[in-house]
């Protein structure tokens, strides 16, 4: 399943909104640097899909807010 996902760092409150066009936003404590927001945004991803890290993957977007993530159900 692919996501498109809008990632809000820095945030104070952590967490998913689903939007009614289907794509998330999604807020990490973690700046937007050195991937460490990327890292959160994997986290949170696969806490909300209940799925491993391991099967959440940013195919665009690592440098920017917007990305499309594709998660592997199992």
């Amino acid at each position: 399943m692919r996501v498109h996902v809008h990632v809000f760092s820095n945030s104070r409150r952590p967490g998913i909104d689903k939007q009614p066009d289907g794509s998330l936003w999604v807020r990490v404590n973690a700046q937007a640097r050195e991937g460490k927001a990327n890292e959160e945004v994997i986290e949170a991803l696969a806490g909300h899909f209940s799925v491993p890290k391991s099967h959440i993957r940013i195919l665009h977007g690592e440098a920017y807010r917007d990305k499309l993530v594709e998660v592997i159900e199992s």
